[in-house]
């Protein structure tokens, strides 16, 4: 598996390279918001030398409950992402849902995402590749919670057909087996790797809990907040590249996914662990 440069920052994942941090918030849910963490987040990865993409979503259209807080949509999410590009400098993560979301999205986006439950949607995967290699971003697909690992050299054949010098970053978040829960085998992170690409680990989303928020009797998803550092420590001592981590300067006041979402006061600690996983594993 060779690196892939994200050339326009100079940044790049894979072998040889640091740990890389997609992180941010769930969901747009102010720029206010969307500013403080990213600023915050920027300061602890350069103190720590590592490279960083500012990730929020400006919709969430994969939600239990039609009441459930979705964000701002495309057009205004597009716009607050596009000022925190500017103002901080950074370069951006965004997931899309529909084949109209990938031309608008790349346009700011370094890396555009895809999320879980549509990983083997054709038209979404095709849409996404050539506007993010025209863009000269990268293709981060997180491999569905119903997907054996191997299976994911289909994505990565659909997404390179369609643009061939596409970058493409695969990314393990877990699998379900019903009942209310997700497990990570730390195995197929290495499985990914073998395809020829550089994975990263969701911690945030693996410990969801789908469908089991008791706060809202079962209408939201719930989470396991404390074992989001267990599975990211575990999963890059197992090689991942990359981690994807969700944070909020107060988890339980997010207005999505807040069980599984880390409080922002806890990152430098956090990435300073991983860090040093990371440098030892790879030395």
């Amino acid at each position: 598996m060779s690196a892939v440069q994200l050339k326009r920052w100079n940044m790049s994942i894979g072998a040889g390279q640091p740990l890389f941090v997609i992180a941010g918030v769930n969901v747009l849910e102010s720029l206010d918001l969307a500013l403080t963490v990213g600023r915050e987040l920027k300061a602890i990865t350069a103190k720590l030398g590592l490279p960083f993409v500012f990730k929020a979503s400006f919709d969430k259209a994969n939600r239990s409950s039609i009441k459930s807080f979705r964000g701002p949509g495309l057009t205004d999410g597009l716009a607050m992402l596009a000022e925190v590009k500017r103002t901080l400098n950074v370069p951006i993560a965004t997931d899309i849902h529909e084949v109209a979301h990938a031309l608008p999205a790349a346009a700011v986006a370094d890396v555009v995402q895809i999320p879980a439950f549509l990983c083997r949607q054709t038209d979404l995967i095709v849409a996404a590749a050539r506007a993010t290699s025209a863009a000269e971003g990268w293709l981060h697909v997180k491999k569905a919670q119903f997907l054996a690992p191997w299976d994911c050299k289909n994505i990565i054949s659909k997404a390179r057909e369609a643009a061939p010098n596409l970058d493409i970053v695969l990314c393990e978040r877990g699998s379900s087996f019903g009942y209310n829960n997700l497990v990570v085998d730390m195995l197929a992170i290495g499985e990914m790797q073998r395809l020829g690409v550089p994975v990263t680990i969701d911690a945030t989303h693996a410990v969801q809990l789908p469908g089991a928020d008791p706060r809202t009797s079962g209408a939201s998803t719930g989470g396991r907040r404390e074992g989001v550092p267990i599975i990211a420590k575990a999963a890059v001592a197992a090689g991942a590249d990359g981690v994807f981590l969700e944070f909020h300067p107060d988890p339980d006041k997010a207005l999505c996914d807040g069980p599984s979402c880390l409080a922002l006061d806890g990152a430098a600690q956090l990435l300073a662990t991983l860090k040093g996983v990371h440098q030892a594993v790879r030395a």
